[in-house]
């Protein structure tokens, strides 16, 4: 049995961290879902940055979108929700056979508006509309301006996936939401099965200490403070006020660890996937890794409810002057700037591409 098989019936769901058109086109989507058991996927601005600017993939359907006189962010917006209705109808049966727990593909508004609640609310409801499909998430930051549409979208029965978490203290803000969305849904006598993922962000942290923290911490920084999130995760499921919420028809917003591409080359490729399987989470996992991980490798043990020795973990982090809260608002921060530069990018690449295209017809 294939290790990432094995991954699966422990309880995790495998999902792919990228989407392109050549991966739709040549089967190798399909492929992943067959043999690897990958059973969902997440797209960010990167991702399709990437993809659009490196291929040609796309000019057909891009000439397609000029003729009907698309540009900019429109013409982004047509191209990635081809891909994404696409992709999710490929994991529709996963979908249907969990019954909504599983199967699920991930596209992100725009991320100009991460400090801006109305205008994120309002991406939300119409990206999930054109999307055509039932399992498609809507990624919302979990910033502080992002915390309020994520309640809202919740309680208006929208998919959510919070994207750009990276601290215990974070992701509980935006389970809070999550949940205040849920249970206006039942005060509201609506159903409360309203899907979601709360994504926390792992390989960023250790890659920000770099440096700054003895070589014998080297690569523990992010696995710890994951364990600390999945104490307050699995803490959560526990509470009386989730089982009340379970009790009439919710069910949870599972936790999902994101960035688990290994960034130190002297370590392990597969450090996040072995050292983060644990029951009722995704790994939303990037292509290499995930190749790495079915060719060679290992589910290390389970994460303990408890958080195991987090805690000791990140006291010695502490005590080598990280300032833990204080980088987790600063990863969120440049996570998100990130995101807008890679968008702008985009839009640039989209431009270009184009301008170019247009150049091409004409002679």
């Amino acid at each position: 049995m294939k290790t990432t098989q094995r991954l699966h019936d422990l309880g995790q769901s495998i999902w792919l961290d990228n989407i392109t058109r050549s991966l739709l086109d040549s089967g190798t989507l399909k492929r992943y879902i067959d043999e690897l058991s990958v059973t969902g996927l997440t797209s960010n601005p990167t991702i399709f940055d990437h993809a659009i600017k490196n291929s040609t993939a796309y000019d057909a359907a891009v000439r397609e979108k000029l003729a009907q006189n698309k540009s900019g962010e429109a013409l982004f917006f047509e191209l990635a929700l081809d891909d994404i209705s696409r992709a999710a109808a490929l994991f529709r049966p996963v979908n249907d056979r969990t019954d909504g727990v599983d199967g699920w593909v991930s596209l992100e508004v725009s991320p100009l508006l991460a400090y801006d609640t109305t205008s994120t609310l309002a991406a939300a409801r119409d990206l999930y509309r054109r999307a055509g499909q039932p399992n498609v998430f809507i990624k919302i930051p979990g910033t502080k301006e992002g915390v309020p549409a994520i309640e809202e979208a919740i309680f208006a029965g929208i998919p959510i996936n919070v994207t750009l978490l990276f601290s215990r203290e974070q992701y509980l803000a935006a389970a809070d939401a999550f949940m205040r969305g849920v249970e206006r849904r039942i005060d509201a006598g609506l159903n409360p099965n309203v899907p979601s993922v709360a994504s926390l962000f792992v390989s960023r942290w250790d890659a920000a200490v770099v440096g700054k923290a003895p070589d014998s911490l080297s690569n523990q920084l992010g696995i710890a403070v994951a364990r600390r999130t999945y104490k307050a995760y699995r803490t959560l499921l526990d509470s009386p006020r989730w089982q009340r919420a379970f009790n009439a028809g919710a069910r949870p917003q599972r936790l999902l660890w994101a960035s688990t591409g290994t960034k130190d080359p002297k370590a392990s490729d597969v450090l996040y996937i072995k050292a983060l399987a644990a029951p009722l989470t995704v790994n939303t996992i990037p292509e290499a890794t995930l190749k790495a991980f079915a060719d060679h490798g290992e589910i290390g043990a389970i994460l303990a409810a408890d958080g195991g020795d987090c805690e000791e973990v990140l006291a010695q982090f502490v005590g080598a002057g990280i300032d833990i809260d204080a980088l987790a608002t600063r990863l969120q921060d440049e996570g998100a700037k990130s995101f807008v530069q890679s968008w702008n990018d985009l839009m640039e690449v989209i431009t270009a591409k184009s301008a170019a295209l247009k150049q091409a017809a004409a002679q």
